[in-house]
């Protein structure tokens, strides 16, 4: 497998300033300018092509669960059954939140961090590669309380290969249901977007928080948008979140809430 497969993340925008070659994304829906890098960290992590992406002109809803496409464009055969098992009875009557890995969660790179949090082995092509990853801060606060709340779910764009063990060491507590990553996917003009009505879940339930617009756009109205996090230990986005979702978990309407949040 190359290399440059695996992980898919956003650039750090202090690692674009010394190189010039590299080329700039476009915003939408927040005022976030995301660039994409043409190596190990392009894919390895979760780094979308373009952001300025239509959603498809066909109602994603007008089936229960519509079809992925892949790389070369051909549609597969639908799934049989949706993406998540049939809720927990621990869950039940909890809304479901899908949370993303790299630059929400976590920043990771192939490039040594002192202050990591965690070293994780990846295997490439038979040659093992350490992948150092940073916590946002207040990660931890964050996830329990959320695993309180709600039925989380991890999904990410990247390959399980890294972010499952990202995850074994994040998640301590067992706040994720379920995991899921790139091959859960749909796969939609050069973007990995995350298809919420793929999940099996009531869509007026569902909420993803993510650092890329591409990731939700075919159900932006279902999404609380995040900056995209590198290494600023002063960050208190995640921190400050926990008292919107405590409110957001007693509403019946979720989608009034979520719009004025992104009105703010």
């Amino acid at each position: 497998m190359d290399s440059t497969s695996i992980i898919t993340q956003v650039t750090n925008p202090k690692e674009e300033e010394s190189s010039a070659s590299q080329e700039k994304a476009s915003q939408c829906n927040i005022s976030l300018k995301k660039q994409r890098r043409r190596n190990i960290l392009s894919t390895l992590f979760c780094c979308f092509r373009n952001h300025n992406v239509e959603p498809p002109s066909a109602n994603n809803n007008s089936s229960p669960l519509p079809p992925a496409v892949d790389e070369n464009g051909t549609v597969p055969k639908p799934p049989t059954k949706y993406l998540l098992p049939e809720l927990n009875g621990v869950d039940s009557g909890k809304k479901c939140v899908v949370i993303d890995l790299d630059e929400t969660l976590v920043h990771s790179s192939f490039k040594p961090i002192k202050n990591a949090d965690f070293i994780v082995p990846v295997e490439i092509d038979g040659t093992v590669h350490q992948v150092y990853v940073l916590k946002r801060p207040h990660v931890d606060e964050f996830l329990q309380r959320m695993g309180e709340l709600f039925e989380c779910i991890l999904f990410t764009a990247s390959l399980a290969k890294y972010a499952d063990p990202v995850a074994d060491l994040l998640d301590r507590w067992g706040v994720f249901r379920a995991r899921l990553f790139r091959e859960s996917c749909v796969f939609h003009r050069g973007n990995y977007v995350k298809d919420l009505s793929r999940l099996g879940r009531e869509l007026n339930k569902v909420i993803i928080v993510d650092n890329s617009p591409a990731s939700y756009i075919f159900h932006p109205e279902n999404a609380v948008p995040v900056q995209s996090w590198f290494d600023d230990m002063t960050d208190t986005e995640l921190l400050d979140l926990i008292p919107f979702f405590e409110g957001l978990s007693k509403e019946d309407d979720i989608y009034s809430m979520l719009q004025k949040l992104c009105n703010r």
